[in-house]
């Protein structure tokens, strides 16, 4: 869904950047400043590493986040349920979250944000949690995708899939991928699944290189839950969301993954669609050109 965000009032914002990058810290000072000398009050936060986070200061209505699609996923993660609009700001190659370069950024805030002259996507999450002997020991909600993987030398993994109360089948694979359609074109992309339009509300199920060929990638509905049983044999199997925080499995462990509660909304740039993203990241259109 897109929301437009007309005579939205930006009072309070939290810049984030990412730490230890000494030209995304400074392009934070710079624009906390630029932002106090208009008035309104501005706060740069480091991303402190996992699992050490910031809470936002108090009346905060807007993030912009300095860094990139890395930095997206640990702010979408820790701050979504908040609801306040996240503008991204890539300071290298252009990214699928991160829409606007550090060139672009000023011009956008003057012109779009603090006239209340933009677009907000909102994007679905999924929450994931990890029960062992029956009792739930983590639940975590992600923007991309849950990964189960297999290490390097593991043989490979054997998961037991439930849609609902239904058995789907059980994959024999390196692993298996639950993403969003927002991480359809994260790790979902080069295991070869669907590219989604990011704004779409499904469940996209990606067996990785399974050991039989019919095993094909499904994009299931909002409404279900995706139940995976690993089998009491495992061995160096591994739990990832988002690509950044994780947990080793266990025999008979269970994961439950279903539509999170909350949306993420992202500012849209008002200068280039998802479809201009995807040509630029891809190199569609471009003769021999690799993906970027």
């Amino acid at each position: 869904m897109i929301i437009v965000n007309q005579g939205y009032t930006v009072n309070s914002l939290a810049i984030i950047t990412k730490k230890y990058k000494p030209d995304a810290l400074q392009a934070g000072r710079d624009l906390a400043t630029w932002f106090q000398a208009r008035g309104l009050a501005a706060h740069h936060l480091e991303n402190e590493p996992e699992p050490t986070i910031l809470p936002l200061p108090p009346g905060t209505d807007f993030i912009v986040v300095m860094g990139g699609d890395g930095t997206i996923l640990s702010v979408a993660r820790h701050y979504g349920r908040l609801g306040l609009p996240i503008l991204g700001v890539n300071l290298g190659g252009l990214g699928f979250l991160t829409e606007v370069s550090l060139d672009e950024l000023y011009p956008t805030l003057e012109d779009h944000i603090l006239p209340g002259k933009f677009e907000v996507e909102e994007r679905m999450i999924l929450t994931v949690s990890l029960i062992r002997g029956g009792e739930t020991i983590w639940r975590e909600n992600v923007l991309n995708d849950a990964v189960i993987n297999k290490g390097a030398l593991a043989r490979i993994a054997e998961l037991s899939t439930w849609i609902d109360a239904e058995n789907l089948t059980t994959y024999r694979a390196d692993g298996l991928i639950v993403s969003t359609p927002t991480g359809s074109t994260a790790y979902t992309l080069s295991a070869g699944g669907p590219i989604a339009y990011p704004t779409l509300r499904h469940i996209i199920l990606l067996p990785i290189c399974p050991h039989t060929l019919s095993n094909r990638p499904i994009i299931l509905p909002e409404t279900v839950t995706v139940a995976v049983t690993l089998d009491e044999k495992v061995q160096d199997v591994y739990l990832t969301l988002d690509g950044q925080v994780g947990r080793a499995l266990m025999p008979r462990d269970r994961l439950e993954v279903r539509c999170g509660s909350y949306n993420v909304r992202l500012v849209k740039s008002p200068r280039r669609s998802h479809f201009e993203i995807l040509r630029t990241k891809l190199g569609w259109g471009e003769l021999g050109s690799p993906c970027r």
